[in-house]
């Protein structure tokens, strides 16, 4: 195995889940069992496996904390601020969903719980995640997914 001189980023992804109806846009997310941010809200996710794609990734952390199983998701952007993760330099690349309805769901693995939000209703989020939801809806908005 080769050895790299020079520091590397920790790759994640993230999950945006979300259903739309006539009245609200209803969002998936995870209470984090971890520091940092325990017991804050935040989008399913996680580290990427060396043996997996950015969406299988996306898509095993989901059904891991979640229980949520779905089979494809769109790649939406990446987030790569210096300090998005207080633990390390950390690049998350962020996919979504958009289910036909909400679907039952149940924290597993390292979240706590799992919860559907309303999209004007979200509590406090760890990370960067509050500023990620409004890049996606501000941008999709008006517009097909």
């Amino acid at each position: 195995m080769y050895n790299y001189k020079y520091p590397r980023a920790a790759l994640t992804v993230d999950a945006i889940v979300f259903v739309k109806s006539d009245i609200e846009i209803l969002v998936l997310l995870i209470e984090r069992g971890r520091e940092p941010y325990k017991n804050k809200w935040a989008l399913p996710g996680g580290f990427i496996e060396m043996d997996e794609t950015l969406e299988q990734a996306c898509i095993r952390e989901l059904e891991e904390e979640t229980g949520l199983m779905v089979k494809k998701m769109h790649q939406f952007r990446a987030y790569d601020a210096i300090n998005r993760d207080p633990r390390h330099r950390t690049i998350s690349v962020v996919y979504t969903t958009e289910l036909d309805k909400q679907k039952p769901v149940k924290g597993s693995d390292d979240a706590t719980h799992a919860k559907w939000f309303a999209l004007n209703e979200l509590p406090e989020l760890a990370f960067d995640h509050g500023e990620i939801l409004a890049d996606f809806f501000n941008i999709n908005s008006g517009k097909d997914q």
